[in-house]
């Protein structure tokens, strides 16, 4: 059965941050996700968890200054220390919230280093945190994220993302799999997850162009439910997408593809 998480980074924006909890709770979501809780106490979020009866299925490891544009610092290598002091933070974090898996965002490129050390950066950095999340029972999960979107962003290919698995010889990190970017990246969805759906353990949607709710663009959404259904995919589908004219209003669209 097909199981959707609210995004409260986009979805339900009409509400402050702690608000919309209860919106997704009363639109029939079970599980939400959101970029980061780093600016609320764990307690919090936590009650709200529980009055609603949520599940979180995800959140990011802290990701560097977000407000500057950066967009993770895991292949920066001159923060080696804040990112591993991140990973400390997430799983303070995860422990209170019971959430099972975090995303990490590698970042845009730093400027002036050569390639092979921002490599060997992202590769013992994605160590060091699989290891720390591995002890915890929590997977660690890598994105790639579309280039137009985030212009030098490091990490951009389903293909890299296997590649930086494979380097790190780590069991415990896994594919963030986000039909939208890579839709824009390479195209390919049904077959790239059919051939990776080993490593996939989360699954981001939105249609292009535009970001908007499914059946808004021209991904086909309704044979890559069906798909999932058929291949046994018992994840969690987060909803990462913009809604064009107001979250709820959009929500038709889970009646019209059986989710």
């Amino acid at each position: 059965m097909t199981r959707l998480a609210a995004n409260l980074t986009m979805l339900f924006n009409e509400h402050p941050f702690m608000d919309r909890f209860e919106a997704a709770a009363r639109a029939g979501f079970r599980g939400v996700e959101f970029l980061f809780p780093y600016a609320f106490h764990a307690d919090q979020i936590a009650d709200k968890l529980n009055a609603f009866q949520l599940d979180l299925v995800l959140h990011n490891l802290p990701a560097g200054n977000w407000e500057t544009g950066e967009r993770g610092i895991a292949c920066h290598p001159d923060r080696v220390g804040e990112f591993r002091e991140g990973v400390e933070e997430a799983l303070r974090y995860a422990k209170v919230l019971g959430v099972k898996q975090l995303n990490c965002l590698v970042g845009k490129l730093p400027q002036g280093v050569d390639a092979d050390t921002v490599y060997k950066t992202t590769v013992n950095n994605l160590k060091y945190a699989a290891d720390m999340l591995q002890e915890n029972r929590i997977r660690l999960l890598i994105e790639p994220v579309n280039s137009y979107d985030i212009p030098g962003f490091f990490l951009t290919h389903t293909q890299q993302a296997i590649d930086l698995i494979k380097e790190t010889g780590s069991s415990n990190i896994y594919l963030q799999y986000d039909i939208y970017h890579m839709q824009r990246m390479e195209g390919e969805l049904a077959n790239t997850i059919k051939a990776n759906l080993d490593i996939i353990r989360h699954i981001q949607i939105a249609d292009n162009p535009g970001r908007f709710e499914p059946g808004t663009g021209e991904i086909n959404f309704g044979y890559l439910f069906k798909m999932l259904e058929e291949l046994g995919y018992d994840g969690w589908i987060g909803c990462e997408y913009k809604p064009r004219a107001g979250t709820v209003e959009g929500l038709g669209w889970r009646a019209g593809h059986g989710v």
